[in-house]
């Protein structure tokens, strides 16, 4: 009689009972129960085509356009690679907007509940989850997945953006929500900064966000570093000075070196037990490509990004690492998804020699 560990007894349950929304049907064949992993098959690719939080279309495509800049660059990445596609409800955006203040929110949250179980679930399986996302709001999906794993272990996040990201309906210029993202893993209204009035669907739907995956706040704003944000409105800087949140410019990664800011970086979040880094594309120079939603001039260059990435990568405390915002609809000859794909190459690269 074959004996099974309890995990593999968990997954094969799941098999019998089915899957849980997003997961596609093929994502744990039937050898997968018994199988056990080798060190290329350690990094899950999670493919999270998703632009509902976006206010400008096409993120959703960001995804298939690195793999089509895979192939112009001769790779073949993700011929090695594992992926994963969660299901998206892109078509919710044929609708008029009920939210002013939070535009989708009822799809946002769709969202973050799939992207949360999903990297739950393939944490759970020893993977380690690499996120390929259209718009950056379901990143929060990803925090509340590695929280819902370690509930105890207290999680730092490494910003890589032109924004700060940590708006709430209460204060957003735009109502857009991949500007409230780290609003939600903080649990944040910042009502000291007030200008807007949601309505009470709204509200009631920005509250349930913020119970995705495990209640309460996710990470704690002080243990949140950025990099190259230069983009910020009152309520965020409000936010920075209050928590002291650091942010190292992209003057300050010229000054010391992209390896040595990086180096800044985890040195600030030694206290945290594990790190999450999320590198949106707009991070970058938007003379190096227009191939995102929203990009910023005096941003990081590819070589500079790709170097930040690679050396945060080394870290053993890394447990999830994204990549988000390329939009080919925006770009010329593809060069950001080129760009975007280059940086997750070599970053995966990384993680997967360390595993």
């Amino acid at each position: 009689m074959a004996v099974f560990l309890l995990r593999d007894r968990a997954r094969f349950a799941r098999l019998l009972k089915g899957f849980p929304p997003g997961r596609k049907a093929q994502s744990y064949p039937l050898s997968a129960c018994f199988n056990r992993k080798t060190v290329s098959e350690k990094i899950k690719i999670i493919e999270v085509k998703s632009e509902i939080g976006a206010g400008t279309r096409g993120a959703s495509l960001g995804v298939e356009a690195m793999k089509i800049a895979s192939l112009d660059l001769k790779s073949d990445f993700f011929r090695k690679q594992r992926t994963i596609e969660v299901e998206h409800v892109n078509e919710l955006l044929f609708n008029s907007v009920e939210h002013v203040h939070a535009k989708f929110i009822d799809g946002v949250l769709i969202m973050e509940e799939r992207v949360c179980l999903e990297v739950y679930e393939q944490l759970f399986d020893d993977f380690f989850p690499l996120v390929m996302a259209g718009d950056h709001s379901t990143a929060f999906g990803t925090i509340a997945g590695i929280k819902k794993m370690h509930p105890r272990k207290r999680l730092g996040v490494i910003w890589i953006d032109a924004h700060a990201d940590i708006h709430s309906p209460y204060t957003t210029p735009s109502g857009n929500m991949h500007g409230m993202t780290l609003a939600m893993a903080c649990a944040i209204d910042n009502l000291e900064c007030q200008i807007n009035e949601p309505k009470a669907e709204t509200v009631d739907y920005w509250e349930q966000i913020k119970q995705v995956g495990v209640a309460g706040p996710k990470i704690r704003p002080e243990d949140i570093v950025y990099i190259s944000v230069r983009d910020l409105e009152k309520p965020e800087n409000y936010l920075i000075n209050r928590y002291g949140i650091s942010n190292i410019t992209t003057d300050e990664v010229r000054q010391s070196g992209p390896a040595a800011a990086a180096e800044r970086a985890l040195k600030i979040l030694t206290h945290c037990d594990l790190l999450y880094v999320s590198f949106d594309v707009d991070s970058m120079d938007s003379r190096i490509s227009s191939g995102t939603g929203t990009p910023v001039p005096n941003g990081l260059s590819v070589q500079e990004a790709r170097i930040i990435n690679t050396t945060l990568a080394a870290d053993p405390r890394l447990c999830g690492w994204e990549i988000c915002e390329v939009n080919p609809t925006l770009d010329t000859e593809n060069r950001m998804s080129e760009n975007g794909f280059e940086i997750l190459e070599a970053t995966a690269g990384v993680i997967s020699a360390r595993l």
